[in-house]
């Protein structure tokens, strides 16, 4: 595939999660194009899964949904941070929890036709009572149930996080074969 060498950059919006840029890019056919492009430092989410089956999640009130949104817990990645610390650190402020163990599930982009997004995918287990501060502007509720009932909470439209869906169902298929 040939890609879009950019030719021209020049920041629109500098915040405090995302910068936005319009980028000027050279096409293939040799024409160019401008791209409105949101870059974000990255981000983690995590299913915390008890022993017992249960995970545990997060319902929050989402601006940009206008509605609460039932997810995994997830956080943003500090300038230079390991995303594998992030984690941990996330799990402890959203939820309570310290995971024994991470298991990375890959990673996804959110929405790469406008930005550079990736959030890193994990499977936290051996979980045990662990809490640091939140983020002061952060309202969250947890709840925690069975996986079974969120899987199908994902079937009929209960869930609609994309990162939600998607780790999910990659800790649903790795269960499956047991692994």
């Amino acid at each position: 595939m040939a890609s879009e060498p950019v030719l021209k950059r020049e920041m629109v919006y500098e915040g405090r999660v995302v910068n936005l840029y319009i980028e000027t890019v050279q096409l293939p056919n040799g024409k160019t194009a401008r791209r409105e492009v949101v870059r974000h430092g990255g981000a983690v989410a995590m299913v915390p899964l008890h022993e017992d089956g249960r995970v545990t999640l997060v319902r929050q009130y989402r601006l940009p949904a206008g509605r609460d949104l039932l997810e995994i817990p997830a956080g943003t990645l500090e300038p230079g941070e390991d995303p594998l610390d992030c984690a941990v650190r996330e799990l402890q402020e959203e939820v309570g929890l310290y995971p024994g163990k991470l298991t990375p599930l890959g990673g996804i982009f959110l929405a790469p036709g406008y930005s550079s997004e990736y959030i890193h995918l994990y499977l936290a287990t051996d979980l045990r009572p662990s809490s640091l501060t939140g983020d002061d502007d952060e309202f969250l509720e947890v709840v925690t149930m069975p996986l079974d009932d969120v899987l199908r909470m994902i079937d009929d439209g209960q869930i609609a996080d994309a990162k939600t869906i998607t780790t999910l169902l990659l800790v649903a298929r790795r269960l499956a074969q047991g692994a």
